[in-house]
């Protein structure tokens, strides 16, 4: 840059100084020229904008404010590859447990989001109910939500997670992950007297569950019956892959906390049930899926 002669020594230096902060980004920029490339996938949406684009972008935000250089690999950090920490997510990294039945069936319980996300891609998530609560302090009301959140896949597999917290679309999301975490596996047949047709679409026998006050009846149901339920019960069971039952309820079920975790306690009542293996085959009882799914790696491709 040419000297201006009318210049003031003050103002050179305020100008030298500002020169070398900008050198300072730019080289910044330079040493993260390799990285770029990797990142370009995971922060640019729109193909139509090339590296070259991103490069300027990285730059010019470098330059105005160097600290806003963590934020721009936000996207690229939450699309990094899931990394296990516990020793259960890391027999399932190395395929030692090749199942989400296989996990369930171990003694330790599910810590890590990436072992449910990888075993059981592609899960359904609904929100069951969004409730206000607040907590009187010395300083006045504090207002916090509290979310009730469900996963599943439809066969066979249904959680139910909560939380709370000051917004609300942050404490969704940690209640899908609790959910997630809270993963149930059921037994499903055709144990309806009526029907017979030999599909897995009702609960094999009369079983109940209770959480709190509310108890929990699920007897099963003939093809074409539907779920006669409330519709904190009918999404549950629409997302553990049930399509009919009688559902009859105890206690105070406005309670949606109390009535969803009856609900997956009466599912998960399945698997205790004693039960010969001539009324399984008779039944045409399934525990689990009912039908193979593809991998994490393919359904992501």
């Amino acid at each position: 840059m040419a000297e201006n002669p009318k210049e003031t020594p003050a103002e050179k230096k305020k100008m030298s100084v500002k020169e070398a902060v900008i050198d300072e980004a730019e080289a910044e920029v330079k040493v993260e020229e390799d990285v770029i490339p990797e990142v370009a996938g995971a922060v640019i949406v729109d193909e139509a904008e090339d590296e070259v684009q991103l490069k300027e972008k990285i730059k010019k935000d470098l330059i105005k404010d160097k600290r806003a250089k963590p934020a721009l690999f936000d996207e690229y950090n939450q699309a990094v590859e899931w990394v296990p920490k516990t020793q259960l997510g890391k027999r399932v990294y190395e395929g030692e447990l090749a199942t989400i039945h296989e996990v369930l069936s171990e003694s330790a319980p599910i810590k890590e989001v990436g072992i449910v996300d990888r075993l059981l891609p592609g899960l359904m998530e609904e929100v069951i109910n969004v409730g206000r609560v607040q907590r009187v302090t010395d300083s006045g009301r504090r207002m916090r939500f509290r979310v009730v959140t469900s996963v599943g896949n439809g066969d066979g597999y249904v959680g139910v997670g909560e939380a709370k917290g000051k917004e609300a679309g942050t404490t969704i999301r940690k209640s899908i992950e609790r959910a997630k975490l809270n993963i149930r596996e059921l037994k499903r047949g055709c144990g309806s007297w009526e029907c017979g047709c030999g599909k897995p679409h009702t609960v094999p026998f009369k079983v109940k569950g209770k959480s709190g006050s509310v108890t929990v009846t699920l007897m099963p149901a003939p093809r074409g019956v539907g779920i006669v339920s409330g519709q904190v019960a009918k999404t549950i069971l629409t997302l553990a892959g049930i399509t009919d039952v009688w559902v009859l309820t105890e206690g105070h079920t406005r309670s949606g906390l109390n009535f969803a975790h009856a609900v997956v306690d009466a599912l998960e009542n399945t698997n205790y049930v004693k039960i010969s293996k001539k009324d399984e085959e008779r039944l045409k009882i399934v525990k689990g899926a009912s039908k193979p799914h593809a991998p994490a790696d393919e359904v992501s491709s």
